[in-house]
C-alpha cells in the first residue's frame, strides 16, 4: 500500500520503450524547507556522455546526487536475472542502509538516460501533493519479462507498470521496499515548451510540467533530443549556453598540437578530387602532427592520389595508402584506418573525411578539436536542398525521419552543439573512445543495415553522444550521381550538378564586371573582361588535345550546315566532346548578362550554331584572313598567354585599325559578329596558340 502508480499528477516522465515516443509525465513530491531533507541516487559505473549531460542538469538545478558503482565493473545489463539487477539493487540497499534519517526523501533515478527540467523545490512540492510515502514511475509495456503482465492490478487512468528508472519515497519505505525487490520500469510523450527565456517537457497527453525526464530503452533518442535543450542549454533569447564550456584551446598552444590521422575514403568516382586534396593542404593545422590514412577503390583516381603525395608526402608525419590493387573492402578499410590510430600510442584523434567533402572552412579540424568532444561532426549541406550530412530523428525501422528543430538547424535559425542519431561523410573521434568503448572490431558490419547506419547504431548503444555542430560554415557534400569518367577532364561537366564547378573554373574577378564594371574597351564595341580561371583554361586545351579530332581547315566541312565553311580555322567544335550543353548554359550565366549589360536594349536567348576551339601553330595555321562572323556578337576567350606559351597572334578589327595584341588568358573579347566589325586573326610567329569562339545568336 506504500506503493503507489500514478498516471495523471506526476513528475517523472518516461519515453515509451516500446513505441518510441514520449507519452506520459509523473510528478512525486514533498515539500520541505531544508533543501538537505532530499537526496538523489543513482547508479553509473563508468563517466559517460549520458552520465556527463545527467549531472549537468542535476548541478544546474543545484540537486544533491550521491553516484553509486562508480569505478566497479558492470556485471550485467538488464535489471531481472543476476548478476545485471542485482548488481544494481544491491547498490541501492548498501546506499539505504547508511541512511537514518526519518524524514529523508529519496529520489532513485537512472542517469545515461534522465534530465532534470527543473529543481528540488517543485519536485518536492509535487511530491507532497502525491499524498504517499513511495511513488513510482510507470509506463505502458512490461520489461524484460512480459509474463509478469498478470501480477500487475489494473488502473483507470494513466500507465500500468511500474518503472525502476524513477521513483521518490521517504528512506524508510525504500529500505523495506528493495528488501523484496522484483524490479520495473517505464515509459511515456512530451514536447518542448519554450517560454519566458526557458524551456520546459511538457506532457501533452496529461498537461503536466515533468521535473525529470527519462528516456530507457530505443526511446534514449528521444531523451538525446530533449537534452539538447532542457535544462536551458539552449533557447531563443540565449542561444547556446554550453558551447563554450570545456573547450581544449589550441590558439597560444605552447606544446605541440596533438596528433591526428585523417582518414581519407574515395569509394567511387567523385568529381574535383584534385581540389579536395588542395583544401586539404589549405587546413590550419601543423602537416607535422598530421598522419594520412588515403584508402582509394577507383583506379580513375590514382593520378589525383599519386600526384598529391608525389609533392606533399614528405610534409605530413606519415602515411598509409591503400590502393585499388589491394583490393580492400569498405568496410575493413574503415576499421584499417582506425587501427592506424587505435595502435599509435600519440594518436589522439581520427578525423574521417569521405572524398566528397567540399572542406571550405580551413580552421574545421582546429575548430572540432577545440569544441572537446568525444564524438562530434561538422554540418555539411548541399546548396539549395534541405540535405545535410546529420538525421535529426530516426524511424521505427532506423531510417531517417525529420525532427522538430532539423530545419530551423539546418538553416542557421538555431546555432549550437546537437546530440544526433546519426551523422555520415565527415566526423572527429577521440582515440580514447576508440581504445575503449569503440574498440570493437565490426563496428560498420551488419547483417541489415549499410555500413554508415550499423556504425551509427552501435556507437549510439555504447552511450556515445554523436555530435554536430552548425556554429560555423564549414562546407557541403558534393553531388556524385551523374558524375561520368570518360573524359580526360570530367569536371568540365559538372556545371548542372556542383557549384564547385563555378569555384573552379570562373574567374576570381568576374563578379566585379557587373558589380564594379570590372571591364575594358579595347576597341570601340568591343568589350574586354575576365570569365575562365588558368585552370579552366589548361583542361579545355587538355581536353582537346586529349580528343585529338582536329579539322583540316579546309573549306569544306561535313560538321556545319552546307557542310562549307569560307574562313575556315583548325579547331575542335564543342559537340564533337559532347559540351554543347554545358556551353549553353556557361553563355546563357555568364555572357549573356554581361551582353545585356554593355549592349542596352539587346536581350539574348545565348543561342549558338557555332563554338569551337582553334589552334594557331606558325607551320599549320599561323593566322585568319579578314572575315565577319555569322552572328549577332561574338565570343573569342584566350585559352594560352602570349610572351610564354605563343609570340604573336591577337585580333585586329579593320574599320577601327584597332588591334588587340596581348590578349589576357582566361579573358573574352566581346564584339558584334557581322557588319560592323570587321576582323581578322594576327599571326603566331612562334609557339601555339589556343582560342575558343562562340558564334552566339546566328
Amino acid at each position: 500500500k506504500t506503493i503507489v502508480n500514478l498516471a495523471a499528477d506526476v513528475l517523472l516522465q518516461h519515453v515509451h520503450r516500446g513505441a518510441g515516443a514520449v507519452t506520459n509525465t509523473f510528478t512525486l513530491g514533498c515539500v520541505f524547507s531544508v533543501s538537505g531533507d532530499l537526496l538523489v541516487l543513482t547508479v553509473a559505473s563508468q563517466e559517460t556522455d549520458g552520465f556527463r549531460r545527467f549531472l549537468r542538469s542535476a548541478k544546474h538545478f543545484n540537486y544533491t546526487i550521491k553516484v553509486l558503482g562508480g569505478g566497479e565493473t558492470w556485471e550485467g545489463g538488464d535489471y531481472i536475472s543476476p548478476p545485471g539487477g542485482g548488481q544494481k539493487v544491491r547498490l541501492l540497499k548498501s546506499a539505504l542502509e547508511d541512511i537514518q534519517e526519518e524524514n529523508k526523501v529519496i529520489l532513485f533515478v537512472d542517469s545515461y538516460d534522465v534530465i532534470f527540467s527543473s529543481g528540488p523545490k517543485e519536485l518536492l512540492k509535487k511530491f507532497q501533493q502525491a499524498k504517499h510515502r513511495v511513488v513510482f514511475s510507470a509506463e505502458t509495456l512490461i520489461w524484460p519479462d512480459r509474463h509478469l503482465e498478470d501480477k500487475h492490478p489494473h488502473v483507470r487512468e494513466g500507465k500500468r507498470f511500474l518503472g525502476a528508472g524513477g521513483f521518490i519515497g521517504y528512506a524508510p519505505n525504500l529500505k523495506k521496499m528493495v528488501s523484496d525487490w522484483s524490479g520495473f520500469v517505464g515509459c511515456n510523450e512530451v514536447v518542448l515548451k519554450f517560454e519566458d527565456g526557458r524551456v520546459r517537457a511538457r506532457n501533452v497527453l496529461y498537461d503536466t510540467l515533468p521535473v525529470i525526464i527519462h528516456g530507457n530503452g530505443p526511446t534514449k533518442l528521444q531523451i538525446n533530443y530533449l537534452g539538447n535543450y532542457i535544462p536551458n542549454l539552449w533557447t531563443f533569447e540565449t542561444g547556446c549556453t554550453i558551447c563554450n564550456e570545456n573547450l581544449r584551446p589550441l590558439s597560444g598552444l605552447q606544446s605541440e598540437y596533438p596528433v591526428v590521422v585523417i582518414g581519407i575514403f574515395i569509394q567511387q568516382p567523385t568529381p574535383f578530387v584534385t581540389v579536395f586534396f588542395e583544401r586539404l593542404l589549405n587546413l590550419k593545422y601543423p602537416k607535422n602532427r598530421i598522419q594520412l590514412f588515403i584508402y582509394n577503390q577507383e583506379s580513375h583516381h590514382e593520378p589525383h592520389v599519386r600526384t598529391f603525395l608525389e609533392y606533399h608526402e614528405s610534409e605530413y608525419q606519415g602515411v598509409k595508402l591503400i590502393g585499388p590493387e589491394e583490393d580492400i573492402d569498405p568496410v575493413t578499410s574503415r576499421n584499417i584506418g582506425f587501427e592506424m590510430c587505435r595502435d599509435n600510442i600519440d594518436c589522439e584523434y581520427f578525423f574521417s573525411i569521405d572524398v566528397d567533402v567540399v572542406l571550405k572552412n580551413e580552421d574545421t579540424l582546429r575548430i572540432l578539436i577545440e569544441l572537446n568532444k568525444p564524438f562530434i561532426a561538422p554540418m555539411m549541406t548541399k546548396p539549395g536542398r534541405l540535405w545535410t550530412n546529420f538525421w535529426g530523428a530516426l524511424s521505427a525501422d532506423g531510417y531517417y525521419a525529420r525532427s522538430e528543430d532539423y530545419v530551423d538547424i539546418v538553416q542557421g535559425h538555431r546555432v549550437g552543439l546537437w546530440n544526433v542519431p546519426y551523422v555520415s561523410h565527415i566526423f572527429l573521434i577521440k582515440a580514447d573512445a576508440l581504445r575503449t568503448d569503440l574498440k570493437d572490431p565490426d563496428l560498420f558490419e551488419s547483417a541489415t543495415l549499410d555500413p554508415d547506419m550499423a556504425f551509427c547504431s552501435k556507437v549510439r548503444n555504447k552511450g556515445v553522444f554523436m555530435f554536430v555542430t552548425n556554429m560555423h560554415t564549414y562546407g557541403r557534400v558534393l553531388s556524385t550521381e551523374n558524375y561520368q569518367t570518360n573524359h580526360l577532364h570530367n569536371d568540365l561537366w559538372q556545371m548542372f550538378e556542383n557549384p564547385e564547378w563555378e569555384e573552379r573554373y570562373i574567374h576570381e574577378n568576374y563578379s566585379k564586371v557587373l558589380k564594379d564594371a570590372f571591364i575594358e574597351t579595347p576597341c570601340p564595341d568591343v568589350y574586354w573582361f575576365p570569365v575562365f580561371t588558368d585552370v579552366a583554361c589548361k583542361h579545355l586545351i587538355e581536353e582537346m588535345e586529349h580528343f585529338g579530332q582536329w579539322s583540316g581547315g579546309g573549306n569544306v566541312d561535313n560538321r556545319i550546315q552546307g557542310g562549307y565553311e569560307n574562313v575556315p580555322t583548325i579547331d575542335i567544335h564543342m559537340n564533337q566532346i559532347g559540351y554543347e550543353k554545358e556551353w549553353h548554359k556557361f553563355l546563357l550565366d555568364y555572357v549573356a548578362p554581361v551582353t545585356e549589360q554593355m549592349y542596352p536594349g539587346y536581350y539574348t536567348r545565348a543561342q549558338f550554331d557555332l563554338a569551337f576551339v582553334v589552334r594557331y601553330k606558325p607551320d599549320e595555321q599561323p593566322a585568319l584572313r579578314p572575315h565577319h562572323d555569322a552572328s549577332t556578337f561574338t565570343i573569342n576567350i584566350a585559352l594560352n598567354q602570349v610572351g610564354i606559351d605563343y609570340q604573336g597572334g591577337g585580333c585586329r578589327f579593320l574599320r577601327y585599325n584597332c588591334s588587340i595584341k596581348a590578349p589576357r588568358r582566361g579573358w573574352a573579347l566581346m564584339h558584334p559578329g557581322r557588319l560592323t566589325h570587321y576582323h581578322e586573326g594576327l599571326p603566331t610567329v612562334e609557339g601555339v596558340r589556343y582560342i575558343v569562339v562562340s558564334f552566339v545568336d546566328p
